[in-house]
């Protein structure tokens, strides 16, 4: 297991959805770096993304470091302003949003 991301690919906010949305029944995951699936939609390309949560905000969302298990495929798509689904499964728990 990670305990930080070195050098992140990205920098992003992060907003969990709470289980009335579908989101996690336990809250936010509490690993220091946690591993889930998101998708490139226009791509349909789905690829393992690494979280490391940072500060919280005020709306309750927390700024983050991103990596990616194949960044190579990650990178050229990588830019402000984009948003990605953070999915367990088909389900999608949180968003992030790339600063």
């Amino acid at each position: 297991m990670r305990e930080h991301i070195d050098a992140p690919m990205a920098e992003a906010v992060i907003r969990w959805r709470t289980a009335e949305q579908g989101g996690r029944l336990s809250g936010p995951p509490t690993a220091a770096v946690y591993m889930a699936t998101t998708v490139f939609e226009h791509l349909d390309l789905h690829l393992s993304i690494l979280i490391e949560q940072l500060e919280e905000r005020e709306d309750g969302s927390r700024t983050c470091k991103l990596d990616f298990l194949v960044r190579e495929l990650a990178q050229p798509h990588l830019s402000p302003g984009v948003r990605l689904p953070v999915m367990e499964g088909p389900r999608v728990v949180a968003e992030v949003e790339l600063t």
